[in-house]
């Protein structure tokens, strides 16, 4: 007596197996990616006027961070708040951001409304207006960072809590995605401008 035929229709575990599995394994790249190289940000206020629109949203690359890798001047970062601000009571996951000025060694001041970089007035800036404060002559410490925001009369940055420790870096914000008509390339499209004069950035 033959055995009947083994039936050629898909087991309930092979089916989940083919379907569920590659769902799974881009889920779990999704999130490796977000945690390791990419992250989206929105903005949340006016700090980076008029480089970044409030609720601009962002791709925030964080591999240079993770890596220790040096961070140019005029590069845009996403940091969590400095103890000065802990300390005033921020949230220790809330995510800022600002604009790079001053890397370790240099010495950065703000005179006469202008950014001042190693006994020069430096000579690309993304302030949106003349500063209407005075910052003394700052070295920044190894493994620090100065950082202001664009719109420096109306930004908690470097002048009021001082030198940011690149610890405490999530990463550097390379492309606007969000709205689709100022998409862009951050690094490309922020070019600065010579001290003193204002242009709209982006």
């Amino acid at each position: 007596m033959s055995s009947s035929p083994r039936s050629s229709t898909p087991s309930l575990v092979e089916t989940l197996r083919r379907q569920v599995v590659p769902v799974l394994v881009w889920v779990l790249l999704a999130l490796v990616l977000r945690w390791a190289v990419l992250e989206p940000r929105w903005i949340p206020s006016g700090s980076m006027l008029p480089a970044l629109q409030l609720q601009d949203r962002v791709l925030v690359e964080k591999l240079r961070a993770r890596l220790h890798r040096p961070i140019p001047i005029g590069t845009v970062v996403v940091f969590h708040p400095p103890t000065a601000l802990i300390a005033a009571g921020y949230d220790p996951k809330a995510a800022l951001i600002k604009r790079v000025v001053g890397q370790a060694g240099d010495e950065v001041e703000v005179r006469d409304g202008v950014l001042w970089r190693n006994g020069s007035k430096a000579a690309i800036d993304w302030s949106a207006e003349p500063m209407d404060y005075q910052l003394e002559p700052l070295t920044v410490p190894p493994d620090h960072l100065l950082v202001l925001g664009d719109n420096r009369n109306a930004s908690l940055d470097s002048h009021l809590w001082g030198p940011l420790p690149q610890e405490a870096l999530i990463g550097t914000a390379v492309l606007r995605y969000w709205p689709l008509n100022r998409l862009g390339w951050l690094r490309i499209s922020a070019k600065g401008h010579p001290p003193g004069t204002t242009i709209e950035l982006g």
